[in-house]
């Protein structure tokens, strides 16, 4: 009787060591990132925001929350999207399926009886249609806000659409992959002198980004400074020559969508005594898959792309490329060299 005692208390001991070993294991190794249903977030207008289930049907009524859920492996449960989506490339060499959804609007305008018909068990919209959310509550939709209008503000809306969804694992992989770039940027150009940058808009060559819009961080990460950082407003500004001249700078971007060439600005007589111009510093941000100076999570392309202009001798053209196609193979599925 007592060699059995013994060795019933034997087995005890291996299995309760096995079990402390496997929690360990868990908490320094991967840990276990679903959610459980209902579930409340806090989304990016401060609202509290209850989901009842994980989302099935998803409507996404903003292009960047749409590619954020097409990195996060979730555009198979949208139902709807923003209008004009087939004019965005990457939906196209993504997802091409999304081009057939029904379109429910713009940042400006929802259509609110379309997303209503498509019963969604979330709807994700741009803080800019929040006038819009006591009608959109009456009619029983789950809707969270999202307003990525910097770096930080972009992370946390990537956390809190994988949160809402389920995909945790996914969206730290894609946080993970933007750290890295931000970790390889700024310990490669740490001891590199940064240039001044102009960076102009889609509509004018005068329209350009303050400090607290996301394209100063985009400079700043790419080893740049932003000469317009002492305008403070959240959306473009208007400025005029005799700024434009009286900032001299070094290098002028223009938007990936802008409706003027490089060719526009080299030529314009009134910029000739500008160091971009007299230097052909003049450059378009690319736009082949996404506009990389918007706050999509590609973004982080944007500042590795310009830090190959303002620095090829620390950033080349193939490290460059190399690191876009490994994010779109990633995230995306495709070779971006290759489309």
């Amino acid at each position: 009787m007592k060699k059995l005692i013994c060795f019933l208390l034997a087995v005890i001991m291996v299995v309760s060591l096995a079990a402390c070993e496997s929690a360990k294991t868990e908490t320094k190794g991967e840990t276990n990132t679903s959610v459980s249903y209902p579930l409340t977030v806090t989304d990016q207008a401060g609202r509290e925001v209850t989901i009842k289930s994980e989302p099935k049907k998803i409507i996404s009524g903003y292009y960047i929350s749409t590619s954020v859920l097409i990195a996060l492996d979730l555009d198979e449960k949208m139902v709807g999207i923003e209008s004009k989506a087939e004019k965005r490339a990457i939906y196209k060499l993504a997802s091409p399926e999304l081009l057939n959804l029904q379109q429910v609007g713009t940042a400006k305008e929802l259509d609110i009886e379309a997303c209503v018909a498509l019963e969604p068990d979330l709807l994700i919209l741009p803080i800019k249609l929040k006038s819009v959310i006591s009608t959109l509550e009456e009619l029983g939709l789950t809707v969270i806000f999202v307003d990525p209008e910097n770096q930080e503000k972009l992370n946390s809306m990537i956390e809190l659409i994988g949160t809402a969804t389920n995909k945790n694992k996914e969206a730290e992989s894609l946080l993970g992959f933007i750290s890295n770039q931000q970790s390889y940027l700024t310990e490669t150009l740490k001891s590199e002198t940064a240039p001044t940058v102009y960076l102009a808009g889609n509509s004018s060559l005068l329209s350009t980004a303050g400090e607290n819009m996301y394209q100063s961080d985009m400079i700043r990460l790419a080893g740049g400074v932003n000469v317009a950082n002492e305008i403070e407003d959240d959306y473009w500004s208007e400025i005029d020559y005799e700024q434009l001249l009286a900032w001299n700078p070094e290098y002028i971007i223009l938007a990936a969508d802008a409706s003027y060439t490089v060719e526009d600005v080299l030529s314009d007589p009134n910029l000739s005594s500008v160091e971009a111009v007299k230097n052909g510093n003049v450059y378009i941000v690319p736009n082949n898959a996404e506009a990389w100076d918007s706050p999509v999570p590609s973004s982080i392309l944007g500042a590795i792309w310009l830090s190959n202009i303002l620095h090829p001798e620390k950033v080349s053209n193939d490290e460059c490329l190399t690191r876009i196609n490994n994010y779109y193979e990633t995230f995306y599925n495709f070779t971006y060299s290759e489309k």
